[in-house]
């Protein structure tokens, strides 16, 4: 089997929201939301610090669809439209969604959005890659870890854009993969493990 994931090592995160606008182009992410966010440690500022100045520290947290083993998401959809592909990555169908956001209330990273006006692009014209679809009105959408780059054996565009190689992408069945080898060397964990989600994201300092 395949189980594609990521791990993020966030002593090389530098904050610079790369992989945020990168995924929002490659996507065809509308205005006013991102699939991926970058966090600042400690603090609600984009681009803040934490502590006592002139004792000022920054780390940040890269956040998007954590594509868990055992997503809440899926558990709470209705419809079927959330599910897990053969590839072990969480994926909507679009078609299927109504809009109830049972997914969102669930899922315990704030990875979903909502489209709950038509969609604004700007400029105003679809600027995706051409095999994403376009999301609707009135449905929930997210990371979909690039299904149509992964399907054919490219990287995310989150770990192709980042600048300092902060991401590693591979399969997480393969014990001599990449991706592998750095969560067993570096003691790598995943967020909210107490949500017994079981993210296919890890991190590690």
């Amino acid at each position: 089997m395949t189980k594609l994931g990521m791990v993020i090592d966030k002593r090389r995160c530098i904050g610079c929201q790369a992989c945020a606008n990168a995924c929002k182009m490659q996507n065809n992410v509308p205005m006013g939301m991102l699939w991926n966010r970058v966090l600042t440690d400690g603090t609600d500022i984009v681009d803040g610090a934490f502590g006592v100045y002139p004792n000022l520290n920054r780390s940040y947290t890269p956040v998007a669809c954590q594509h868990c083993e055992n997503p809440a998401c899926q558990k709470v959809c209705p419809t079927g439209a959330t599910y897990k592909d053969d590839k072990g990555r969480v994926e909507i169908d679009y078609d299927k969604c109504i809009g109830c956001r049972m997914c969102m209330a669930a899922c315990p990273y704030n990875a979903r959005s909502f489209n709950w006006e038509e969609p604004v692009r700007d400029p105003d014209f679809n600027y995706g890659d051409k095999d994403v679809p376009v999301r609707p009105k009135g449905v929930a959408e997210k990371c979909t870890m690039c299904q149509e780059l992964t399907d054919k054996g490219e990287e995310p565009m989150c770990v192709k854009s980042c600048p300092t190689k902060a991401r590693v992408f591979g399969d997480l069945d393969d014990p001599n993969s990449e991706i592998s080898k750095k969560i067993s060397e570096k003691n790598a964990y995943t967020l909210l493990p107490e949500q017994g989600t079981r993210p296919q994201v890890h991190y590690y300092n």
